[in-house]
């Protein structure tokens, strides 16, 4: 029987690596990268975690989810905020279940419905900021982007029901994010989680029931989702309906946040690309007309920007799987149990893969397209996030109005991530000071 992969240095003597990994992953990940390549394991209590770097590596944990490797059973810690029968906590089949219903509404032909929405807030953000000022990027994007997944999800802005506290509310519900404390240890922030969760079941199941009495013509996501039903005619539970409902926000939200925040952020520390996207959107668009998914196909300078940033801020620390049994792999051994994780920023970071890759260069993408292929920061396979589309569309729609209306400027010049465990936004302050361009049509 094969070996395990070697163990990184560092372990303590009862929580191995967990403490590490829990404050700061990206150093551990980093010393095991530089200590044994590609492949290395970490000592944590119980099973150990096994990392793969690397696109053939990541390759072989997608393929092989539900079948050797289970995504259900390497985030028990979603259980206690989503509930344990919620799109990929459910077993296999409910999962495929309601990924058919929610697939069809994000794809092409119902995404210049949530286009239009986007365009319409942003507009609306954009009225609000004024002609000049300073913003925090994070503090000021998080609320539109919430803003657009209630608009666009629930056909409802939820800050009409929360009042000016539905950012905070998300922000409290997102605390219970934590793999090492377990949902039922009533510490105060897994309260505060239970809490908001409980007000935002509370609200969404309020506006299931409401679109019921008044149904929508043409339908929207909502009103599809409030008649729903699996392919044998059984209706979806309304339970399952806000829980899943609330995990496409929540997701959305933590995701879309920071990577719309770091594509900023990259453009304006990079002028030379900042001034390639400004020469596309004069030669291809009229500022004063509607935004569109085929106008927005026309920026391809700004979509590889967006995933250029991608590979450098993925805001996913690891993607994991656990194993159901025992495999042998590239000559190791993976033990049942054991947690398996693809961490993105240093998959993205492959100079065999990626070459020159610390540096902001979205033209490799025009050079090699296949390499795009390569990024997993939205996961793969199977699995692969449902509202990638959505996100890209969302992103460049903003970063392209933003850019039409205002000369912008770091006041924060060298942003970091968020330490810890967090989704991997740019953390606070991240400043952008902004001023009406002259020739500004909007």
């Amino acid at each position: 029987m094969p070996q395990m992969p070697p163990s990184v240095s560092g372990a303590g003597p009862l929580l191995g690596h967990a403490r590490e990994f829990l404050s700061s992953p990206e150093t551990v990940l980093r010393r095991g990268y530089d200590e044994h390549g590609k492949i290395f394991r970490l000592r944590l209590p119980g099973p150990p975690g096994i990392v793969l770097l690397g696109p053939e590596h990541s390759r072989f944990l997608f393929a092989e989810t539900d079948k050797r490797l289970s995504i259900r059973r390497a985030y028990p810690f979603f259980v206690h905020m989503f509930g344990a029968d919620a799109y990929f906590l459910a077993d296999e089949g409910e999962y495929k279940r309601q990924r058919d219903i929610v697939l069809p509404r994000l794809q092409s032909r119902q995404m210049e419905g949530h286009v239009a929405v986007m365009d319409g807030l942003t507009r609306t953000l954009i009225d609000e900021l004024g002609d000049d000022g300073e913003i925090d990027l994070v503090n000021t994007l998080g609320p539109h982007v919430m803003n657009v997944a209630t608009r666009c999800f629930l056909g409802s802005n939820l800050s009409n029901r929360l009042g000016d506290s539905f950012f905070a509310v998300f922000r409290r519900f997102s605390e219970g994010l934590d793999p090492l404390i377990p949902g039922w240890i009533p510490v105060p922030k897994m309260v505060r989680c239970h809490r908001a969760r409980d007000q935002l079941r509370t609200v969404i199941g309020d506006v299931i029931r409401e679109r019921r009495q008044h149904p929508l013509e043409p339908a929207d996501f909502l009103q599809v989702l409030t008649e729903a039903e699996y392919a044998n005619g059984e209706p979806v539970p309304d339970h399952r309906l806000v829980n899943l409902i609330l995990m496409m926000i929540w997701v959305g939200y933590e995701t879309t946040n920071g990577h719309l925040a770091w594509s900023f952020i990259d453009l304006l520390q990079n002028p030379r690309e900042l001034q390639k996207v400004f020469d596309e959107q004069r030669r291809m668009l009229d500022p004063a007309e509607p935004l569109t998914v085929k106008r927005m196909h026309q920026l391809p300078v700004l979509d590889r920007a967006v995933h250029e940033t991608e590979r450098l801020h993925p805001v996913t620390v690891v993607i994991a799987r656990r194993a159901v049994e025992t495999i042998e792999y590239a000559g190791y051994r993976i033990p049942k149990g054991a947690v398996v994780m693809v961490p993105p920023s240093l998959t993205h970071r492959m100079p065999d893969v990626f070459p020159d890759p610390d540096r902001f260069h979205p033209d490799r993408y025009l050079d090699d397209p296949k390499v795009m292929k390569q990024l997993v920061g939205f996961g793969g396979g199977l699995h692969r996030c449902l509202g990638v589309q959505f996100a890209y569309q969302e992103i460049k729609l903003t970063v392209t109005r933003l850019l039409q209306r205002f000369d912008l400027e770091l006041v924060d010049t060298a942003p970091i991530p968020a330490a810890g465990q967090t989704t991997k936004w740019p953390q606070s302050p991240c400043r952008v000071r902004y001023r009406r361009r002259v020739d500004a049509v909007l």
